[in-house]
């Protein structure tokens, strides 16, 4: 069936693409991408012949098929058969719809028929797919879940991370990991530990002196009061401090002993190891049932933080968050009440890990802050739970690679803004330098590419140095020879033909990003004439992508000549290597 289906894609491909060109003049208000489905389910399943439709086949791939395969069942709803609508008056005037087929009229009012039905059925599977989305809720929420905060992290204004040099030298001054380096360097290569306590309790005494660590008093076992000597052996596991290894041993890692490193990326990169051991702030109680009630608490203190600009008063985050554990779990409040201040472990922990301070002098109770450490730690928390937020390095530390990644994914009004702010910080002449350095880096990345030619365009004469360097780079020369001529530069080589190829290569390659339509749309604006001219040239120049443009081109381009030029161009460029 896999077969089948991509034998069938294949064919709809071309006629897809043309009618998604079709639709933006002529059904503006449809959405062309719900009729690929449905095209070809109806390919698969009602007839090879793909101008070839009949009423009784439209009305079962709607109401039978269509509900089995859909993915979206609230766009479906809304657009499908719009879309179906379009589709289907494409075929008849661009003379595609077969004779054979019932006539547009009859078809149309078959889409009447079954609207209604169509409807409710898409509604029947938005009803059981949520359902299964509380189910699955109710099975994993819990106070540290940052999914129901998602529109409110959106909202958030745009929040500045500090420089990575600002962020090392914190995170070299935390305590919790200096434990875990200690305790790692006390357990030492190849000690044996045991399968029901790691430790016995002497060992314990000895490892509770070596990350400074207070003995507690207890008449059982000490191994078993010990629950934070735990949470930093743990931690040393995560940052990589202690291994596993054979026999029930465990032994330290070589570097452990030099932390806290001198690389700041080393630093860092060894932090977010760790970052997770958060989870080790929430309470732990003697009933397992109450402890799983508060789990998450440590998350939930930080994107309430977050939330509110980076500092709470102590105490009505303490009432919110027993609000928030009571409404979760019908044991939270007995949860709450059992752990007497659930909070403190959680703050504890996030102190020790450098990700807060608290200011008892302020507030109510006190209050909690986020550090600038404790603010890149919950970005990335809030990152890996695949939600939305505007972080931004800040603009003094950003580099120019930095600067060209993230204005690639803003709309043109904020891309400029951070490019002013960026710019008011350095010389002209430097800032066009380290812009075209940033583009030299990666030569298959276009996007940087052109952003950084476009930028450095508008400096002027202040920016010929970095032009004229730039020469010397292949991916940035066709920019810099045309830049420098128009400017008039007194012995700049004028752009010759392979620069101009160059420069439409990125733009195919960065047209192409954008989706096949768009992709089409570029190579229809330049006509199949030129269009063919250029492939009998263009497979000559050693871009990064020529190869799968071409590729692309014999695929998606509508106009049987240039995809067959374009195949001729690729088995060229494949022979030329």
């Amino acid at each position: 069936m896999t077969d089948r289906i991509e034998v069938a894609a294949t064919e709809l491909r071309p006629l897809l693409e043309e009618f998604i060109l079709w639709a933006r003049v002529n059904a503006p208000d449809s959405d062309p991408e719900l009729v690929g489905p449905a095209a070809l389910w109806h390919r698969l399943a009602f007839s090879s012949d793909l101008g070839t439709w009949k009423r009784a086949d439209l009305r079962n791939l709607l109401l039978d098929r269509m509900p089995k395969v859909v993915e979206d069942p609230d766009s479906a709803a809304d657009g499908m058969l719009p879309a179906v609508d379009a589709y289907l008056t494409f075929l008849s005037q661009t003379g595609r719809l077969t004779k054979g087929s019932d006539s547009l009229d009859g078809l149309r009012e078959e889409l009447d028929d079954v609207e209604d039905e169509f409807v409710e059925l898409m509604e029947e599977l938005l009803d059981d797919a949520e359902g299964d989305d509380e189910d699955e809720e109710e099975e994993t929420s819990d106070l540290g879940d940052f999914e129901p905060f998602a529109d409110e992290l959106a909202d958030l204004p745009t929040i500045r991370l500090r420089p990575d040099a600002e962020l090392a030298a914190a995170a070299r001054e935390v305590p919790l990991i200096a434990k875990a380096r200690d305790l790692a360097v006390w357990v030492g290569s190849g000690r044996r530990v045991g399968e029901d306590t790691l430790l016995s309790d002497a060992e314990v005494e000895e490892a509770l002196a070596a990350a400074g660590l207070p003995r507690p008093e207890t008449e059982g076992s000490l191994a078993e009061a010990v629950p934070q000597l735990w949470n930093v052996w743990n931690l040393a596991v995560d940052l990589e401090f202690l291994e596993p290894g054979e026999g029930n041993t465990v032994a330290v890692q070589d570097d452990t002993s030099e932390w806290p490193f001198g690389d700041d990326e080393d630093v860092l990169d060894a932090w977010m190891l760790g970052l997770h051991s958060i989870d080790y702030g929430d309470p732990e109680l003697p009933d397992d049932d109450l402890t799983m009630a508060l789990a998450g608490l440590t998350r939930g203190v930080l994107v309430r933080l977050l939330l509110a600009g980076g500092s709470r008063e102590l105490d009505g985050l303490r009432q919110e968050l027993a609000d928030a554990a009571a409404d979760l779990d019908e044991l939270g409040s007995d949860a709450w009440e059992a752990a007497g201040d659930p909070l403190a472990p959680a703050v504890e922990w996030l102190t020790g890990y450098g990700m807060v301070t608290l200011d008892e002098a302020q507030g109510a109770g006190g209050t909690l802050s986020l550090t600038a450490l404790g603010t890149e730690g919950v970005i990335h928390l809030v990152d890996d739970a695949d939600i939305e937020i505007d972080a931004r390095p800040a603009i003094e530390s950003m580099s120019a690679h930095e600067l060209l990644a993230l204005s690639a994914e803003l709309p043109e009004e904020e891309a400029d803004a951070e490019f002013a702010a960026w710019m008011r910080l350095r010389e002209p002449g430097r800032a066009a330098e380290e812009l075209l350095e940033a583009a030299a880096e990666d030569e298959s990345d276009a996007l940087i590419r052109v952003q950084a030619a476009s930028v450095v365009g508008t400096l002027g004469e202040e920016a010929v140095p970095a032009w004229q360097a730039a020469l010397k780079e292949p991916s940035l020369r066709p920019y810099a020879a045309t830049h420098l001529s128009q400017l008039g530069v007194e012995g700049a080589p004028e752009p010759t033909q392979d620069d101009t190829h160059w420069l439409i290569l990125d733009m195919w390659t960065i047209s192409a990003g954008l989706g096949r339509s768009e992709f089409v749309s570029s190579l229809r604006d330049i006509g199949p004439d030129l269009l063919n001219n250029l492939l009998e040239v263009i497979w000559k120049i050693p871009h990064a992508h020529v190869e799968e443009l071409l590729d692309l081109i014999s695929q998606v381009h509508p106009d049987k000549q240039v995809a067959k030029a374009a195949r001729r161009a690729l088995f060229k460029a494949r022979s030329h290597q």
